[in-house]
């Protein structure tokens, strides 16, 4: 099946970690990461989170707080229960899609769902959707079950890591890729490093899937 170019774009402290083991948000990204990432948002057709994310940090999920953006950009949740908050501010201007599984129940107005698997969302058949719909790139931003998830099926083209001067530590931290895991090697995800570049007080490294 056709899918869009993805791109998965996140920040973690030197362990890994992107939250607290009480799961707080931390701020990991400087200014000028922040920045680069506003920036990095123009580039896509759609920007794409799971709904812990959007229940944790409520994301707009936009380069800017402005109507402009979300008539060429679409919001996607992955969202297998339909947990999404009617006030969730990624339903905010409209042109949101929400995938859930087939079992889901129920609507969120302000967002077009589509409900493919059964227990969590096919993947595999959400991003042939979005291609249907016109999203030739994607960008995932989070969390860290979700993004497991798109490597679990090999969906990743791209990886952006901004690296902050952090140790967070934890056994039940967060990190960037949750869920899982792959236990026999031979599933290992490899990546080939591109580049890497200091950025404030952090370094982002971008790789490439082989």
């Amino acid at each position: 099946m056709p899918r869009p170019f993805v791109a998965v774009n996140c920040a973690s402290s030197i362990d890994g970690k992107i939250s607290s083991a009480a799961r707080r948000r931390v701020q990991l990204s400087s200014p000028e990461d922040r920045e680069r990432v506003m920036k990095l948002r123009e580039e896509f057709d759609a920007i794409a989170v799971g709904v812990n994310t959007v229940l944790a940090d409520d994301p707009l999920l936009l380069p800017s707080d402005s109507e402009q953006w979300s008539g060429r950009i679409k919001r996607v949740i992955f969202d297998s229960r339909l947990r999404t908050p009617a006030g969730a501010r990624a339903l905010k201007y409209g042109n949101t899609v929400i995938f859930a599984s087939r079992n889901a129940e129920g609507e969120i107005p302000g967002a077009s769902i589509f409900r493919y698997g059964e227990e969590g969302v096919d993947l595999k058949k959400a991003l042939a959707k979005l291609h249907e719909m016109g999203v030739k790139r994607l960008l995932v931003e989070g969390g860290g079950e979700l993004i497991f998830e798109f490597f679990r099926f090999r969906l990743v083209d791209r990886l952006i890591v901004y690296t902050a001067p952090l140790i967070i530590g934890g056994r039940s931290s967060p990190t960037i890729t949750d869920g899982e895991g792959f236990s026999d090697p031979s599933e290992f995800i490899k990546l080939r490093l591109i580049s890497f570049r200091k950025m404030g007080e952090g370094i982002i490294t971008e790789y490439e899937s082989i």
